[in-house]
């Protein structure tokens, strides 16, 4: 173990080391997965003697925070007290508190403190059906412990929400030089100062644990949602593990896809959207951020094919969400100019050209040639002083762009067509 404690007695003139000293009643982390930190809370019963007691704590190669340590009496309060907590000189990586207990006898404290290292994040699987109307979606947990720190039958907890660093815990696990002169823990916000919105884990401390041992339990609190993963168990550094935590069937979805060369190129890009909501099979959650993996059943035997492979970032609940698969060569979208005039061209000073017009007469091409229906957004982008004419209906996007939505059945052909007119120089209207 990593982060060791001993405990002590200050006599006349040594410390007495004890030997022994019992291992972990109880550990709880709590995993955030939008910042590096992970709240550690662990119990140990000591044995003090009646006086003054000297508590050492080492996070030697470990990612833990040491200005965040916080230690209190969750029986005999009110007999034991913690005078202040020191880093003691010549001594690296290791923190000191002085107890004071009225009686002699064994005690159940807490220990809490940041460190890093320790990660989580969703993966997520999309089966589209062959209509691509519908899908699965499942989804799973992946925890990691990197923080060089071993935890024994720990409950895992795991929060969904974002929450802002006032300092990177990495950074001040290796600050051993800096760390502050002796300082009375009375006086110091010590827990709190670490962390904007840090309170909101000590609110977390009362939630229940889940019963069913292959069930995650899913709570809200405020801004945050907690992930509480069911039973305990051992997280070693270096382990990751795999669990379980989504399974919605039926969830409405939309195909379609996208053309735009100033993003895409010539390529068709293919998209699902739907939403986290009750409407769409969801909404009882907010989803985390993580990698989704899509396939599409196909033939009468319902095999798999591969859609895409693409990430999420983190969905409130109510959030629409669009993924994005990738190229699809099955549809076809391609622009052609069929003509172009130059008129209206007008002179300044010393014969120089200083304005002229231009119209641009163009077609859009597209062509489906899979077996369902698609809908595909075609995207054109314009600069200058510019007007756009079509029969075909079309949304001007903003002050640069248009879009086409156009359906599409099954091999279907259709061209769109439109002209353009810029201004250019004094001809520019604004």
């Amino acid at each position: 173990m990593a982060a060791v404690l001993g405990l002590a007695v200050i006599s006349a003139q040594a410390r007495i080391n004890v030997t022994g000293l019992p291992g972990r009643s109880t550990v709880q982390l709590t995993i955030y997965n939008s910042v590096d930190l992970t709240l550690v809370k662990e119990t140990r019963v000591l044995t003090f003697a009646k006086g003054v007691n000297r508590l050492e704590f080492s996070w030697a190669n470990t990612l833990i925070d040491p200005t965040s340590v916080e230690l209190r009496a969750l029986t005999r309060a009110d007999e034991v007290e913690v005078l202040d907590v020191r880093f003691p000189p010549r001594v690296t990586n290791t923190l000191e508190w002085r107890i004071q207990s009225e009686a002699a006898g064994e005690v159940r404290m807490e220990i809490r403190y940041f460190t890093s290292g320790i990660t989580w994040g969703a993966d997520y699987v999309s089966e589209a059906d062959q209509t691509e109307k519908q899908m699965r979606l499942a989804g799973s947990v992946r925890i990691q412990n990197q923080s060089g720190e071993d935890y024994e039958n720990a409950q895992v907890r795991l929060v969904v929400g974002i929450i802002r660093l006032v300092e990177r815990i990495a950074d001040l696990a290796h600050r051993a030089a800096d760390m502050p002169v002796p300082v009375d823990k009375r006086d110091t916000a010590w827990f709190e100062s670490r962390t904007k919105g840090a309170e909101k884990l000590k609110d977390m401390d009362g939630m229940k644990a889940a019963e069913d041992p292959r069930a995650i339990q899913k709570e809200g609190l405020s801004e945050y949602f907690l992930y509480t993963v069911a039973g305990r168990g051992d997280v070693p550094h270096g382990w990751a593990k795999r669990l379980p935590s989504l399974n919605a069937e039926g969830v409405p979805i939309v195909s379609y896809y996208k053309y735009e060369k100033e993003r895409f190129g010539d390529a068709v890009m293919r998209y699902y959207k739907f939403k986290n909501d009750e409407a769409g099979k969801l909404g009882k959650e907010p989803l985390p951020d993580g990698a989704v993996v899509a396939f599409r059943t196909v033939g009468p035997e319902k095999l798999y094919a591969f859609m895409g492979r693409t990430a999420v970032k983190y969905i409130p609940i109510g959030e629409e969400v669009e993924l994005e698969l990738g190229h699809d060569s099955e549809l076809l979208v391609k622009p052609r100019l069929m003509n172009w005039e130059k008129d209206d061209v007008r002179f300044g000073q010393g014969g120089n050209v200083s304005g002229w017009t231009t119209r641009e007469t163009w077609q859009v091409e597209l062509q489906n040639s899979k077996s369902i229906a698609a809908v595909v957004d075609v995207r054109r982008n314009f600069a200058g002083d510019w007007e756009m004419a079509s029969n075909d209906a079309h949304e001007k996007v903003d002050a640069t762009k248009v879009k086409f939505v156009v359906p599409l059945v099954p091999g279907a052909k259709r061209t769109l067509a439109y002209t353009l007119t810029v201004r250019h120089g004094v001809n520019a209207r604004r």
